[in-house]
């Protein structure tokens, strides 16, 4: 299973997502619909596993969980 989490960035200029997953460990997004596309990243680049994405607000509190299903499949 793949675990990722959301948390606003100490310089409020959006967010990072954080996983051991990612071949980076760290990715940055910004703009309006930057939590959404923290997520979305994490559901495709986790489309053959499981995920559990944790999206936190400044206080560290959790305030939204995504479960995916891998739903990749062979041809």
């Amino acid at each position: 299973m793949h675990l990722y989490e959301v948390r606003p960035r100490k310089d409020h200029r959006g967010v990072d997502l954080i996983s051991g997953a990612l071949p980076f460990g760290r990715l940055w997004y910004g703009g309006a619909e930057a939590v959404a596309n923290a997520v979305g990243y994490a559901q495709f680049y986790s489309r053959s596993h499981h995920a559990l994405i944790h999206v936190y607000d400044n206080t560290g509190n959790v305030i939204e969980t995504h479960e995916h299903a891998d739903d990749f499949r062979e041809p």
